[in-house]
């Protein structure tokens, strides 16, 4: 029998789509100002940095599970932070960044039937899915699932792309709703911490007041990289469930999965590190307001982003067209076909520019 490549259950990478765009972007006289990415540009904080430098030495082999201290940092981060309690050391398993995480998670679980993922999502959810040889539903509202029980279902709050926000009553159906059907609930919530408004918050799937103190079947992904500007070095975290968080553990511990020591000291020292979070993202806070006015007084249209480091942005027209624009202004972004359907008319505009890029990005929509 032939051999079918494991490539060929998945989609095209959509950033290779950009080529031509980017190259039209970089042609600008001032060079391109590249928000088609959500990576980080600032400094990593120096106390991250030492407890990094401090671990460097060590030879053996990390555990799977992560250092008692990281485990501890963990669920206390939660508590302090998001409200999130009855967490365990056992209820929380570090891994070598979320997107990987995200990616195996149904083929570690062992599902091959259904995954629902959001309307409007990040693509590793549908690559998750395709990985495990699982079917794929796109779906906002428990009433489009009918009478079906997925396997497993991706919410994602703060969402990305769009910035929307779940609040505790659907949190609350969502979590009603895998209790009736067995369903297991896994939530993306990489960017909890960047809620800009104070009256909707980012709540977290474990919030007792979503939960009622049973985190049953309910999954919560976290990521360092956007908060603490630790995506070089693949720094993220899986909490709930204990009995899954076990079987993850299990599972990994096999496949080898371990996130590297001195990233693991490196990680504590950013949980415990609440002011360093804090000025990152007043960082984007600035920078977000500024991109704010110049793409509404260039004529666009912002929807959500009530959360995240994006801006969903829309000029009434087809996403490639909006990308074309921009990219003429040496402006490059995500179109939004990228995450689904009902993104076809926006564009994705990432806060993670530099200072002088996001100012640079100003001038030029303010000239268009």
């Amino acid at each position: 029998m032939a051999r079918q490549p494991l490539s060929t259950r998945l989609p095209d990478f959509p950033w290779d789509s950009l080529k031509d765009a980017k190259a039209k972007a970089e042609a600008h006289p001032d060079g391109i100002v590249n928000l088609s990415v959500g990576t980080p540009v600032d400094d990593v904080a120096p106390s991250i940095q030492l407890a990094l430098a401090e671990s460097s030495n060590i030879s053996g082999y990390p555990q799977t599970m992560g250092t008692p201290e990281l485990r501890d940092s963990i669920v206390a981060w939660l508590e302090r932070r998001y409200g999130v309690s009855g967490l365990t050391e056992k209820s929380v398993l570090p891994v070598v960044g979320t997107k990987e995480a995200i990616a195996w998670l149904p083929t570690l679980l062992g599902v091959s039937g259904k995954v629902v993922i959001p309307e409007v999502a990040y693509p590793t959810y549908e690559v998750a899915a395709r990985l495990a040889g699982a079917s794929v539903q796109r779906a906002d509202s428990l009433l489009q699932l009918g009478p079906s029980s997925p396997d497993l279902m991706f919410i994602n709050s703060p969402s990305n792309p769009t910035g929307k926000v779940l609040g505790i009553d659907h949190l609350r159906k969502v979590v009603q709703f895998a209790r009736e059907r067995n369903v297991i609930i896994a939530a993306d919530e990489c960017y909890i911490g960047l809620g800009w408004d104070d009256e909707n918050p980012p709540i977290s799937l474990l919030d007792p007041r979503v939960t009622d103190g049973d985190m049953t079947n309910l999954l919560v992904i976290h990521s360092l990289s956007k908060s603490s500007n630790l995506a070089g070095y693949r720094a993220g975290f899986l909490a709930g469930d204990e009995s899954l968080i076990q079987e993850l553990l299990q599972v990994r511990k096999h496949a080898g999965l371990m996130m590297p020591a001195p990233v693991q000291h490196a990680m504590v020292a950013a949980l415990n590190d609440d002011e360093q979070e804090q000025a990152q993202r007043l960082r984007y806070a600035s920078r977000r307001a500024q991109l704010m006015r110049a793409l509404s007084e260039a004529g666009m249209r912002i929807d959500e982003s009530h959360a995240g480091l994006y801006l969903w942005a829309t000029r009434g027209e087809p996403c490639r067209e909006t990308l074309d624009w921009l990219a003429g202004l040496g402006i490059l972004v995500a179109p939004g076909d990228f995450y689904g359907p009902r993104g076809e008319e926006y564009v994705r505009v990432a806060l993670t520019g530099t200072d002088e890029r996001i100012e640079a990005a100003c001038r030029r929509l303010a000239s268009a």
